[in-house]
């Protein structure tokens, strides 16, 4: 529905006398006190009798490492679940959740490739030519969720993962994420509103989004038309 005004800024020493195991399955020991000898075999044989139970060890995941969805939620339009399984696999090699680059798709162009808009931005993740290089074809699906979701995810880490604020830089530029709210472009504002609704109707496990549908109503449903017989989908 908008255009996408961004720019990339390409940019312990051994010790020498042991313990033996004691037939209880406790250890005692030749040096060590004989109470904490027996402390430390104990926790020792019951450690090594859970090695098996995977909910000892959920604590241990490194903190950075995120599940994404296998498949996008089915709130969005059909246009965009059209391109359902291409964007887990784009979202997959960018990084970004895919239910967030279907949020993005459906309302940057709701699933047609050919979408551009007034201001020149081009296909499915709506990236204006800038970012594309000379021997892009930047109508490729491929090609052009490669550029989009890339900056899509440059937008993330700027924001700290927050979401909405990566939606603005999206639709803004980058640059917009560290500045106060007030000072956005109305356009930026109401593409948080949306983004922001349809995203987190989607990661809630509901059928239907009352945001999406809102989305609809104000004028998005005539993309969605265009995308439709874009894509030759049946009535």
């Amino acid at each position: 529905m908008s255009p996408v005004r961004h720019s990339y800024s390409h940019s312990v020493p051994d010790n020498e006398q042991t313990a033996a195991v004691s037939p209880s399955g406790c250890l005692s020991g030749f040096v060590l006190p004989p109470l904490t000898v027996l402390t430390v075999g104990c926790l020792l044989v019951f450690y090594v009798s859970r090695l098996g139970d995977p909910t000892l060890y959920i604590s241990e995941a490194p903190p950075s490492v995120q599940t994404f969805s296998s498949v996008i939620s089915p709130i969005f339009t059909p246009e965009v679940q059209h391109w359902g399984g291409q964007i887990v696999i784009w979202a997959a090699t960018a990084g970004v959740d895919p239910n967030l680059a279907a949020t993005v798709m459906q309302i940057e162009s709701c699933g047609d490739p050919l979408a551009r808009s007034r201001a020149g931005a081009i296909g499915l993740f709506q990236v204006m030519p800038f970012h594309f290089d000379a021997l892009d074809n930047p109508y490729d699906p491929a090609t052009n969720a490669a550029r989009g979701l890339t900056y899509l995810r440059k937008a993330l880490e700027r924001a700290d993962g927050k979401y909405s604020l990566a939606l603005a830089g999206y639709n803004g530029g980058i640059g917009v994420v560290g500045r106060s709210e007030s000072l956005w472009a109305s356009e930026t504002r109401r593409y948080v509103y949306w983004g922001e609704g349809i995203y987190a109707d989607a990661l809630s496990g509901q059928a239907e989004s009352p945001r999406l549908q809102e989305w609809l109503a104000a004028g998005g449903a005539s993309l969605c038309q265009q995308a439709h017989q874009r894509l030759g989908l049946q009535p």
